[in-house]
């Protein structure tokens, strides 16, 4: 009832006020809670306002006509704002229109339509991104293989790869919990599935689920992945035709040249890389850099690249944070080996010295893709079974931030500022 009252008196206000002063949500360290400002963003959008997005100005500040309605939800939400005259708000856009300054304005319209990719049941390990949408208040729908096969991603712009294994291995888990309930009801789940849809193998599904989402990229929708949905997305698709699960996972043994086999045209990402057919080993192919790594928890950070706001928008407007400098989290994928990164990816966070890329992004036809390195940026070491993390510790965490930056990504329009 609350937001149906506040929505209305939104509405009358955006369509009668003057608009004498600006709400202006601070994204610099003068924030109190960064993550939280996301919703009351993606919030304001719903109600039917219209926000800019002041790249690179205060970390990515917002600015939204100031309405009662808007600043006591920030009140309610904890989410520190400033009133600012228009006089104020225009010579804020004057300095960010200035062309010797590396600012932009973006234009935020319509709230995304967001998917979770997602298994109904409830497997041992927390995902990143939807925690962090419930405690930023950003509503989502969890979708899974059916609904996927059933060609209902043409209802969103946004869909998120929840943790998962498109190759059809479970997520290699097998030498650690093939007596785990949780492994044994999962793939109990996953071969019902199967059988309901009219496929051979678990891999055959997935790879059908996989063309459904590469088609929804292609006709302009918008994904991102973390931790071992970003490469085994890939495998997936380079591994079209060929059997590379072993007899554990499928009932039959893997092809022993499905190297020779691989289609590396097919990835959004990687190229060149080599299959991890050792079914016992915690790894799909040699793209992450997780075995072998010598990076000391101390000492893991990676950096954001800084893009120009006026000509690169997009990768500048994913990059918003209030450091440039971002903790290091590991995961089953954690990062990127940087040889085998296709030279038509933007790499926008790595560890130069390691080699690694954290954080990707591309096009596919009409649409775009971001990929995430790691698990949880707030939890270094996130294991099978842990509690999830607890965000109101968190709520400035800028690795955080850079998954809430693609969540808002979709209602951006580029501004075009006055000469």
């Amino acid at each position: 009832m609350r937001h149906k009252l506040i929505a209305l008196l939104l509405f009358c206000s955006l369509s009668f006020s003057s608009f004498a002063s600006q709400l202006l949500i601070p994204m610099d360290e003068g924030q109190t809670n960064h993550l939280k400002a996301y919703g009351l963003a993606y919030y304001a959008l719903k109600q039917g306002a219209t926000l800019d997005w002041l790249l690179n100005y205060r970390g990515g500040s917002f600015a939204v006509p100031n309405v009662t309605a808007l600043e006591n939800e920030c009140k309610i939400r904890g989410v520190s704002y400033e009133v600012i005259t228009s006089g104020q708000y225009n010579a804020i856009l004057t300095q960010i229109a200035n062309p010797e300054t590396n600012m932009d304005v973006m234009k935020l319209e319509k709230a995304p339509k967001i998917a979770v990719y997602s298994p109904k049941s409830k497997l041992p390990w927390d995902d990143a991104v939807t925690l962090v949408l419930k405690y930023a208040e950003i509503p989502y729908d969890v979708i899974y293989d059916d609904e996927v096969l059933d060609g209902k991603l043409i209802l969103y712009d946004w869909l998120h790869l929840h943790h998962e294994d498109f190759t059809g291995q479970y997520g290699k888990f097998y030498a650690s919990y093939a007596n785990a309930q949780w492994y044994q009801d999962d793939v109990a789940n996953q071969e019902a599935c199967v059988k309901r849809r009219g496929f051979g193998k678990v891999s055959q599904m997935k790879l059908a689920v996989a063309h459904n989402i590469r088609d929804f990229v292609f006709g302009g929708g918008f994904m991102f992945a973390m931790c071992s949905a970003t490469d085994s997305y890939d495998i997936a698709l380079a591994a079209e035709g060929t059997d590379i699960c072993d007899v554990m996972f499928d009932h039959d043994a893997q092809d022993p040249d499905a190297q020779s086999k691989l289609d590396y045209t097919k990835c959004f990402a990687f190229e060149n890389w080599h299959l991890r057919t050792n079914p016992y080993e915690y790894e799909y192919s040699d793209i992450d850099a997780t075995l072998g790594r010598t990076v000391q928890k101390d000492l893991d950070y990676f950096s954001l690249f800084d893009f120009s706001a006026k000509w690169d928008p997009v990768p500048t407007m994913l990059c918003q944070d209030h450091t440039r400098t971002i903790k290091g989290f590991l995961g089953q994928t954690t990062a990127f080996k940087k040889q085998f990164i296709k030279s038509s990816v933007l790499v926008m966070g790595q560890n130069k010295s390691a080699g690694e890329a954290r954080y990707i992004h591309g096009e596919y036809g009409k649409g775009l893709w971001t990929w995430y390195g790691g698990h949880d940026p707030e939890d270094y070491q996130h294991m099978v079974g842990d509690p999830p993390t607890n965000l109101d510790l968190h709520p400035n965490s800028p690795g955080y931030r850079l998954i809430l930056n693609n969540v808002l990504f979709p209602a951006a329009r580029k501004k075009k500022q006055k000469t």
